[in-house]
């Protein structure tokens, strides 16, 4: 019974996000009909202490890079940035290959370190452009965009700023570049079969004889983006410039700030004893981001200042605006993981599992899928699955003689498997962003939510056949 109501909370949690409210309101009230039904007098405490205390730690922790991660990509949009690595994309690949276009703009963008809702706003305008000349159905557009961001650049690839790829890095004392070797062969998995599906959709979909505006999914006035733009060579690399120096500067300081903090950070030498000492490792991850991005955004804006001068105001309200969505829809679906699982019929769906894989790399991939599933959030899921189970699995990582690095990597794709479910904030907004429903289009992002949860045991099974790492 325990089990089942779980289970109960987290299908009407889904049920509640399928039919298009907010989670921010209804995963708190969610989670506490799950502890209402377990023991009523449970339910007050765990509003504030558990809900609201994990909620609260959350945002402390990653809204910077939430925030960043906006304006990054908000002044990509204003700049022209978007449309020049665009319009350079449709040159080099063709512009009857939309959905590939579609797929590396987003990841381009993803891996820079755009937040990934932001990306979704700054890349529909072109999808619809594209898809439209190409009479691509547009209820293709969501699956598209959700292989090329929420996927191999948000947690495979090594060296991803993605709040995904930099949580790991608390808990193992790893870097943003762990397993680099095991991370591009699943990244490679996760595109190659993603391109297959979705073209396999495509061709079905002009068999059918369906076209961009079928089957009434155009709902509103699109905007219209000129594609055929007209740059310099020197232009168009110089607008590759800033996504560039957010890798390199990100690499260059998970090297440096160690030398600078050796031995962490000490309040208490400088009479501040009410704070805790910082060590390095478990910050340098969160540290590097957020400068590098930094970094971006001005060498964005030195791209081509005076549009985004002109707009500045109104376009940093917008970008802030997505960044405390993102990380409230993040934050209360951590919430949600973490109320869930401290009720009684969570341990015994981790017992379950922990006697059912007892190697390390299964268990922390089936038990951060599981998490990332009933929160709703990879972030949210590979957060609760780490502050429970990370000592555990560093155990068993060195009784297995596995490299940390390498649960870093599997752990960190595997909260990217079962995380898109219909109740994720990221798949709301961004069907809500194309105009779309969870009818019409979730069935292409469920398909790419299985593909990369098959890719995160893939990986394993690459690591326990080969070693490499």
């Amino acid at each position: 019974m325990e089990l089942v109501i779980i289970l109960l909370a987290l299908g009407l949690l889904m049920f509640i996000a399928y039919r298009g409210f907010s989670v921010i309101i209804f995963a708190p009230v969610c989670a506490l009909f799950a502890v209402l039904l377990t023991n009523p007098d449970y339910v007050l405490p765990f509003y504030s202490n558990v809900f609201m205390g994990k909620m609260v730690e959350y945002i402390k922790l990653y809204f910077p890079i939430f925030l960043l991660g906006a304006i990054f990509g908000k002044v990509v949009e204003m700049s022209g940035l978007a449309r020049s690595i665009a319009t350079t994309l449709i040159q080099l690949v063709g512009r009857k290959r939309a959905m590939l276009v579609i797929v590396l703009l987003c990841a381009i963008l993803t891996y820079s370190g755009v937040s990934l809702v932001v990306v979704a706003f700054a890349v529909y305008p072109f999808a619809a452009n594209l898809f439209r000349q190409s009479n691509i159905p547009k209820r293709l557009i969501p699956g598209t965009i959700a292989l090329g961001s929420f996927t191999f650049t948000m947690d495979a690839l090594p060296g991803s700023p993605q709040v995904q790829n930099v949580i790991p890095t608390t808990f193992f004392k790893t870097n943003l570049y762990a397993a680099p070797t095991l991370g591009i062969i699943g990244a490679i998995f996760i595109f190659t079969v993603g391109m297959l599906y979705l073209d396999s959709r495509r061709k079905k979909a002009e068999k059918a004889g369906e076209g961009y505006d079928s089957f009434g999914t155009i709902t509103e006035e699109e905007i219209k983006i000129d594609l055929d733009v007209k740059e310099s060579v020197g232009r168009k690399i110089f607008a590759f410039v800033p996504v560039v120096l957010v890798g390199v500067l990100n690499k260059v300081l998970t090297t440096v700030i160690p030398k600078w903090y050796p031995n962490g950070f000490d309040f208490s030498k400088i009479g501040l004893t009410t704070f805790p000492n910082i060590e390095t490792a478990q910050v340098v991850g969160i540290w590097s981001v957020e400068i590098a991005l930094l970094a971006g955004i001005f060498a964005t804006i030195l791209y081509n200042r005076k549009p985004v001068l002109t707009n500045f105001k109104v376009g940093m309200n917008v970008g802030i605006g997505g960044a405390l969505l993102a990380i409230m829809n993040s934050a209360t679906e951590y919430g949600f993981g973490a109320v869930i699982s401290n009720l009684p019929g969570f341990a015994i769906a981790r017992d379950g599992i922990s006697k059912a894989f007892e190697n390390p790399l299964l268990n922390g991939a089936v038990t951060t899928n599981v998490l990332s599933a009933i929160s709703g959030s990879a972030s949210a899921g590979i957060a609760i699955s780490l502050g429970i189970m990370s000592k555990t699995y560093i155990e068993l990582a060195n009784q297995f003689d596995i490299p940390l690095e390498v649960m870093h990597r599997v752990i960190s794709m595997a909260s990217g498997g079962m995380d898109t479910l219909p109740h994720n904030g990221a798949v709301i907004t961004l069907l809500a962003i194309t105009g779309l429903t969870h009818k019409q289009s979730y069935r292409d992002i469920f398909a790419i939510t299985i593909i990369k949860t098959i890719a995160a045991f893939f990986v394993i099974g690459v690591y326990m056949v080969t070693g490499i790492v």
